[in-house]
């Protein structure tokens, strides 16, 4: 919002002299006519006052409002563009998404990882206030996107992540300690790790029970979501005839996943369907959320030499009316 600020306030009270001299000069104008008594006043009743009667107390008004002008410059104004502190929910969320060969099972629409990478965007885009990331892991694990209330780039970063960008496997362990490396430094009270798989650990030189240790350490809640339904899914194998699909078995370490839930403060949610995810999300959603103050933005101009200026000018076109135009003869 523009507005004035001043620096010095305080020389605003030298504004509180004028009073006196305003009352000294009406004071001095009373008793600087003379008298006359006439017995009637019906020979002046048409005359009318010469406008330079009252011209004469231009100078006096031009005088009062160089002093106020030039004590607001003492004051020094500034004008400053700033935006409101307030204070808002949020909290640092990293999301760690599993994008090994096998989230490309049907028993997803389209296939595990569009379903989760939709559900993913559609949680990031309903928290405007919450600073969050993105990490990937299959074989190994790397950051797509570091911890940021950019919603735009994040959505971005997570269209373009798909299977294949990184060596095959299920390392659980190294994708969330990468996701507790970028949250333990954060200066959010409340940090939180979403861990999304659909497997059993089997690569990485992190055990996944010691990188919840490692969360815990750094009072990061990690909550884990196993997905992939009961039994058997179908899954895209390439054949001489093209893909076609193949029931594969449903292999989710899901005592692992509760683990790591449970040392960490966080839950274990199954998810079997497409609905099922989202209503996982939703309830995520509604987790506790730790208040964060947004602090104003504020740049500051000083606007006195305006004041001033006009001040003096003030001044000087007093000095001149008051030596031409309305020249007093003794």
């Amino acid at each position: 919002m523009f507005g004035y600020e001043f620096a010095n306030p305080k020389y605003f009270l030298i504004l509180v002299l004028l009073v006196p001299m305003i009352l000294w000069y009406i004071f001095r104008e009373k008793r600087s006519h003379a008298d006359l008594q006439f017995s009637s006043l019906k020979a002046f009743r048409g005359m009318k006052h010469a406008g330079r009667v009252w011209l004469r107390h231009v100078l006096f008004a031009l005088k009062v409002l160089a002093i106020v002008f030039l004590v607001t410059a003492l004051a020094r104004p500034q004008s400053s563009n700033s935006w409101q502190t307030y204070t808002s929910e949020g909290i640092d969320i990293m999301l760690a998404l599993d994008i090994s060969g096998s989230m490309l099972a049907r028993d997803f629409s389209p296939d595990r990882l569009e379903a989760a990478k939709d559900v993913a965007t559609k949680f990031i885009l309903e928290r405007p206030q919450d600073k969050i990331g993105l990490v990937v892991f299959a074989g190994e694990s790397f950051t797509q996107c570091p911890l940021t209330t950019d919603q735009a780039v994040l959505v971005n970063l997570m269209r373009d992540v798909h299977s294949g960008m990184i060596e095959d496997g299920t390392a659980i362990g190294l994708g969330l300690a990468n996701a507790v490396n970028r949250l333990k430094d954060s200066p959010g009270k409340s940090k939180v790790v979403i861990l999304l798989t659909d497997g059993v650990n089997n690569r990485g030189m992190i055990a996944p029970v010691t990188a919840a240790e490692l969360a815990k350490t750094y009072g990061i809640r990690v909550y884990t979501i196993g997905v992939g339904t009961y039994g058997e899914a179908p899954y895209p194998v390439q054949t001489p005839f093209g893909i076609q699909l193949q029931n594969v078995p449903v292999e989710i370490d899901e005592d692992v996943l509760k683990q790591i839930a449970a040392t960490t403060g966080g839950q274990y949610f199954r998810a079997t369907d497409n609905n099922k995810l989202k209503q996982i999300y939703q309830e995520i959603d509604q987790l506790e959320k730790s208040k964060i103050e947004v602090k104003h933005f504020s740049k500051k101009q000083e606007q006195y030499f305006w004041f001033a200026l006009i001040g003096m000018l003030l001044l000087i076109a007093e000095g001149v009316l008051r030596y031409t135009v309305l020249r007093k003869i003794p």
